[in-house]
């Protein structure tokens, strides 16, 4: 594709670098130039999973010159760095190369606008691929950013309960924080064979025994997620303990009460969903855990995200019912991204409701009269047929 260039009469004062296309022309600090650039690469790499507009970066670096801008945008596009769209629009999104090289950036001076603290806004970390192949994007932890500050906990062997409603995000937090994760999905039904493993049939007769994701992850040093942990019937839980205190071992009875040994880098995480049915939080399990993290929805990586404005608002004004035990449910960041995907599907109509149909049976009013309050558009569930 050829890359046009901008419109006549576009600003050029704030040119993009002309050597490397990879790399700014001045150094850190040292120009114009290289500042811009920067600014370029790291808000792309902030939204890497969105096809921007060369105005919307424009104006979310508050950069004077579009020109500009787009000049920049056109060197990443030659060293492979982002891709160049144009449907007219000219729009440009990040690749992996680019999310690499934003990395290797010298640091941007500090930001003026707080992101919960009385120095600069840190630019968000580049999102982190999950096993699925979605990205999952960093979220303020402390100091830092979770998923850095989940794997700094796990090389001091300080365990972690993250707990928080459905669909904020924690399991994809700890896949994205840990590649070498092993899960266990709690139930009521869940047994200890489930951690240790069992006898299992095989081809021509007879038996072998198959050891289970506990078992694999303390021999394989890796990360055991067991998640929804609040589910599973506490004398089952208590299979873990004696591997999570120091002895780092657990016997498997059914299996010639052989003994495991946990090796080094072994780990484990739990999630629990507080107020859900047959969910409960013993003092024994509560306990095993150092740090207890409560996870909630990240409304400004929600709009990053590109969930409307009105529709956020609607969510936080639910969540805070949901807090006061105004309502039984309300949307979290699983249910905003589902949004933004059937809005661009199916459109915004449809998406609004289609929010309002996936709440309960008992929060649909609730959650249709915010929607319509904060969007001033008239909601009812998507439905088919005639009414």
């Amino acid at each position: 594709m050829t890359t046009p260039h901008p419109p006549a009469g576009s600003p050029q004062n704030d040119p993009a670098p002309a050597s490397g296309a990879g790399t700014p022309a001045t150094g850190a600090g040292s120009g114009r130039s290289g500042y811009l650039y920067r600014k370029v690469a790291l808000h792309l790499a902030d939204h890497a999973d969105q096809v921007l507009k060369v105005g919307e970066i424009t104006r979310a670096i508050g950069a004077p010159s579009s020109g500009a801008v787009f000049e920049a945008l056109k060197k990443m596009a030659a060293a492979g760095h982002a891709t160049h769209h144009r449907d007219p629009h000219h729009r440009f999104q990040i690749t992996q190369a680019g999310i690499d090289a934003a990395g290797a950036l010298p640091p941007a001076a500090p930001r003026t606008r707080s992101h919960g603290s009385a120095g600069g806004r840190q630019s968000r970390p580049a999102p982190v691929p999950r096993p699925n192949g979605t990205l999952y994007h960093p979220r303020r932890l402390g100091k830092g950013w979770d998923v850095e500050e989940l794997r700094r906990l796990r090389a001091q062997q300080v365990p972690v309960l993250l707990y928080g409603p459905p669909g904020t995000g924690k399991t994809a937090m700890v896949e994205a924080a840990f590649p070498d994760l092993l899960t266990v999905a709690g139930t009521g039904d869940t047994v200890v064979d489930d951690f240790l493993g069992s006898y299992n049939p095989v081809p021509g007769g007879g038996y072998e025994f198959v050891h289970g994701p506990l078992v694999t992850a303390m021999r394989q040093g890796r990360v055991l997620l067991v998640d929804d942990a609040t589910l599973i019937p506490p004398r089952v839980l208590a299979v873990l303990y004696p591997a999570m205190d120091g002895r780092g071992t657990v016997t498997i009875p059914a299996h010639g009460n052989e003994t495991v040994q946990a090796v080094d880098g072994f780990y484990i995480v739990a999630g629990h969903n507080p107020g859900v049915h047959g969910a409960v939080l013993t003092e024994a399990l509560a306990s095993r855990f150092t740090v207890h993290l409560h996870v909630t929805t990240d409304w400004d990586l929600a709009r990053q995200l590109g969930v409307p404005k009105p529709v956020v608002a609607a969510a936080i004004d639910l969540n805070a019912d949901l807090a006061a035990g105004k309502t039984v449910w309300a949307p979290q960041l699983r249910e905003l991204l589902g949004f933004v995907t059937v809005r661009d599907q199916l459109g915004m109509s449809a998406a609004l409701a289609n929010l309002a149909g996936i709440a309960p049976q008992d929060a649909r009013d609730d959650v249709t009269a915010a929607l319509s309050r904060h969007t001033g558009t008239p909601i009812t569930a998507l439905a088919l047929g005639k009414r």
